[in-house]
């Protein structure tokens, strides 16, 4: 259903306020919930897939990585249903899948006397997980962008990537838990299911309670125009998570092939420099514009990337992550900002939707890609790699900031 009020014009004397931190939060909420809930079993599957069940290796990462090609798959139609339903009505729908997902996998727990019925229910829990990504995500960031102001679209974008990457980090540890206090790795997966449903279900009806946001009447572009228009800014944004994927897979074979001991404080520093980056400097993509901004970001990321490479020791490598984070903080929402203006605002919907996708594909592809790299040259070539495709990135953006005279 469509709302035919006019769009909400950033420079009303109201934006201040609805541009508030608080505001903002009250949307990327959503986020966290989808994010969170695909990090509660993301360190639990793969054991219970592979030992508790007894399938393959490579079954049991299937598992997780199904769960990204649904993602990929939705994010064109969760743009559309943002653009023409509304926001609103995309995070509502990414809440009942979220939730429909825990359900699913409370079944599958329960059917583990049936190994094949088990699996296959364990998968279409994956896959409506990734398609309430795609749902409550894409929704949950244009939500906040058209609520608070396009001036503010840095500043949701940002937040929205927090609520993200917090809620990674705080659902894998916390499904551990829940797993091992029951002593039962059924009752855990089911537990996991049960806590994943009722958080699905009350954001269901928080959202429900919110105000909608105008629908914006006009020309809906066709599909492949807007790839067209965004694929540039896409890749960018996918060269440039390399560093991040490559970092989060494999630093713990790296430390352990040179007998280190600490690779988590790695993944640790990686994150608190990025949130750290994102509260501090997240104002100067407004400032300096969205190229330059990414940039900085991408040579900070990749000089980040070239130390870990070269790393001599834990401390040294400690030192490269959180300079890795820092550099990669902006880069989403820097390029993310480029690539809505090349979009009319009735489609920033389906632009976000196809712009994040790239990152999808990015972390889907460079597991493998990056685990063949290290079968022929060892654990550190796969830093080299990521600087490559950080180094390419960084070309891409500056190319797009003459092309488009910024």
């Amino acid at each position: 259903m469509e709302i035919s009020t006019t769009a909400i014009d950033s420079n009303s004397p109201s934006v201040a306020a609805i541009g508030s931190t608080r505001h903002i939060i009250s949307f990327v909420y959503f986020t966290f919930v989808v994010y969170l809930s695909i990090g509660l079993p993301l360190a639990v599957l793969p054991p219970y897939v592979h030992y508790r069940m007894g399938y393959s290796a490579a079954l049991a990462g299937l598992v997780i990585s199904i769960q990204y090609i649904a993602t990929l798959a939705s994010r064109p139609w969760a743009g559309r249903i943002s653009d023409r339903a509304g926001a609103k009505v995309s995070v509502i729908w990414g809440m009942g899948a979220c939730s429909l997902s825990g359900a699913v996998l409370i079944a599958a727990a329960a059917l583990h006397s049936i190994p094949w019925l088990s699996l296959s229910i364990l998968l279409l829990s994956r896959l409506v997980l990734g398609v309430g990504e795609s749902l409550g995500s894409t929704g949950s960031t244009l939500w906040g962008i058209t609520s608070a102001g396009s001036a503010s679209t840095a500043k949701v974008i940002s937040f929205n990537g927090i609520s993200t990457y917090g809620a990674m980090a705080l659902g894998a540890p916390l499904g551990v838990v829940l797993e091992s206090l029951w002593g039962n790795p059924q009752l855990g997966l089911a537990s996991i299911g049960l806590l994943t449903l009722l958080i699905g279900a009350f954001s269901f009806a928080l959202a429900t309670r919110k105000s909608p946001v105008p629908v914006t009447h006009g020309e809906r572009l066709p599909f492949r125009d807007v790839m067209f228009r965004v694929a540039p800014h896409g890749f960018g944004l996918a060269l440039g998570g390399v560093g991040y994927s490559v970092l989060a897979t494999f630093v713990t074979l790296f430390y352990a092939s040179r007998n280190w001991t600490g690779a988590a404080l790695c993944l640790t520093s990686f994150g608190l420099a990025f949130i750290l980056a994102r509260l501090l400097f997240i104002q100067t993509i407004n400032r300096f514009g969205g190229y330059p901004v990414a940039i900085t970001c991408l040579a900070v990321e990749s000089l980040g990337m070239l130390l870990l490479w070269r790393s001599t020791s834990p401390f040294m490598a400690f030192c490269a992550a959180a300079l890795t984070g820092f550099g990669f903080s902006l880069v989403f929402p820097a390029l993310g900002v480029e690539a809505v203006k090349r979009v009319s605002i009735n489609n920033r919907g389906s632009a976000l939707g196809v712009y994040t996708a790239f990152s999808d594909v990015s972390f889907f592809l460079t597991g493998p890609v990056a685990g063949a790299v290290i079968g022929l040259y060892g654990y550190s070539s796969v830093f080299f790699f990521g600087l490559v495709c950080l180094l390419i990135a960084l070309g891409i953006a500056i190319v797009l900031r003459q092309v488009q005279g910024e």
